[in-house]
């Protein structure tokens, strides 16, 4: 198990085989999301475009820049 220690600002280091596996650097973000009470799971938040390849599914018909803006005005109305 590997641990750390907590800075009187709140801060941790995290150790180098850690940010080594989730290949995380200075300047990347992570998450923390909550599993249960009182248990977390730290994820990096930071992905390359690269790796979102595929993610998603190709729509089945294309939208128009005018059909987009008229859906959003629509939306917006409706918000009102």
């Amino acid at each position: 198990m590997t641990t750390a220690t907590v800075t009187g600002k709140g801060q941790i280091t995290i150790p180098a085989q850690i940010r080594a596996a989730l290949h995380v650097g200075t300047g990347d973000r992570v998450e923390f999301v909550e599993i249960e009470p009182g248990r977390y799971e730290f994820i990096a938040a930071t992905r390359s475009l690269s790796e979102l390849k595929g993610m998603f599914k190709k729509p089945s018909k294309s939208i128009s820049i005018q059909d987009m803006n008229a859906a959003i005005a629509a939306r917006g109305v409706s918000a009102k």
